[in-house]
């Protein structure tokens, strides 16, 4: 089973970037596809992007496709999400999952490990 932990959250004006990271322990990592998932206050938890196991496809809600990257680092266990040109809507907070089933990733809640969650505050 692989463990996650988020990091890089915080508050940023609109129009600005953060960069999350999701540091991942185990010895699996590589075989795990990863996610990013936001859930704003009094809204369900919601699809973000995800990465396959490789790294060569990646999956993006539409409200965040040309503005946000997804990337992972096999050397260092840690996906990314570069997000650009936040907007006040982005708000939420964030967690990173992960599932050998990358159709678990994209169309479900249901990946097998979750990390804890990294806040982000995008001012107007």
């Amino acid at each position: 089973q692989v463990q996650l932990v988020e990091s890089g959250g915080g508050l940023v004006q609109g129009g600005g970037s953060l960069r999350l990271s999701c540091a991942a322990s185990g010895h699996t990592f590589g075989s795990y596809a990863m996610g990013w998932f936001r859930q704003a206050p009094e809204k369900e938890r919601e699809f973000v992007a995800a990465i396959s196991w490789r790294g060569f496809s990646t999956h993006y809600a539409n409200s965040v496709k040309g503005r946000f990257t997804i990337s992972r680092d096999h050397a260092k266990n840690t996906v990314y999400l570069q997000m650009n040109s936040l907007k006040p809507e982005d708000t939420a907070v964030y967690y990173c999952a992960a599932d050998q089933d990358i159709v678990v990733v994209t169309t479900t809640l249901n990946s097998a490990a979750w990390g804890q969650g990294t806040q982000v505050t995008v001012s107007s």
